[in-house]
């Protein structure tokens, strides 16, 4: 299957009104801001969209949003987060019939599964679909470690075309080469360990942080990707004590609190996730202080071109 995403893919958050009810014109403003600042795709209900927060017809109303607003200027993929194999599948068909250009799938939540239960399980999803396939791998979170060893046994569906690590530990993707060379497309998941992905074959890359810093993410990973990697350690050290948030079990309100504060969005996030307490919100907020005032200058690295690295 032929399919070319790379560079910064927001995980976009989903946003909620003081009732917590969604707030779908907040979220579209939220999405056309980053296309606007020039990231290179979406991936909307994912871990920080909130999906498990969100019934079938929200997710059916963000999905249906994000390639509305989108208008074909990036690629819109949406997470498939289920209890189940057959109700990932249901929502991989959801994402086919809106027309959006893929499909991020999770493992089966809730369930421990075992190494060919999880494969399994994206099979099934991957066949099911003609739409690209990124499997998502974060264990920290999700408790189902998608190992290199797992993930080469889906070598054959052919709609499995990308894998997204969040583990951290980026030895994973040069133990996939050496088992399956350059089969898949590789996508760092995880924000504080993206340039060490990126040396080590990331294309691509979900990211938490680069909704509150949109051209900061874009121009950082366009760097590494070009080996300009003086230029990239400079904003990659600056954006390092936010970019560390993503790796918090409490991530999507730290990123959500970060957005507020660039006036992005909303802070708000549903139950069971509830809102940093005072001494955490004064943490992260201190630390956007310091990264406003000591924001880097960006090198032109045509982040809002159409053209990528």
């Amino acid at each position: 299957m032929k399919s070319h995403w790379s560079g910064v893919f927001p995980a976009v958050t989903t946003q909620f009104r003081e009732d917590l009810s969604l707030d779908i014109d907040a979220t579209a403003r939220v999405i056309e801001g980053l296309i606007t600042d020039g990231v290179s795709g979406l991936v909307v209900c994912g871990t920080v969209g909130e999906n498990c927060s969100l019934s079938r017809p929200e997710k059916i109303a963000v999905m249906e949003t994000a390639k509305a607003v989108a208008r074909g200027r990036v690629p819109v993929v949406s997470g498939i987060a289920e209890f189940t194999s057959a109700f990932a599948i249901d929502m991989a068909k959801v994402a086919a019939r809106i027309g959006l250009d893929g499909v991020m799938v999770m493992p089966a939540l809730v369930y421990s599964s075992k190494p060919h239960e999880t494969a399994a399980h994206f099979r099934s999803v991957a066949k099911a679909t003609d739409l690209p396939v990124m499997v998502y791998n974060n264990p920290p979170i999700y408790k189902n470690d998608v190992t290199p060893e797992i993930l080469a046994s889906l070598s054959d569906c052919e709609t499995i075309v990308y894998f997204k690590e969040s583990s951290g530990d980026t030895r994973r993707f040069t133990d996939l080469y050496n088992m399956v060379g350059d089969r898949f497309v590789l996508f760092a998941g995880l924000d504080d360990v993206v340039v060490e992905s990126i040396m080590v074959g990331a294309v691509g890359w979900v990211s938490g942080l680069s909704n509150a810093f949109p051209r900061e993410g874009e121009t950082l990973f366009r760097l590494a990707r070009a080996g300009r990697y003086a230029e990239a350690m400079e904003i990659y050290r600056w954006f390092m004590p936010l970019l560390h948030l993503d790796a918090r079990p409490d991530l999507v309100q730290c990123i959500k609190l970060c957005e507020q504060v660039m006036g992005r969005g909303s802070a708000l996030t549903r139950p069971p996730r509830l809102a940093l307490n005072a001494k955490e919100a004064a943490e992260v907020e201190a630390m956007m202080k310091h990264a406003l005032a000591t924001r880097p200058q960006l090198p032109d690295v045509g982040v809002g071109q159409t053209d990528k690295l």
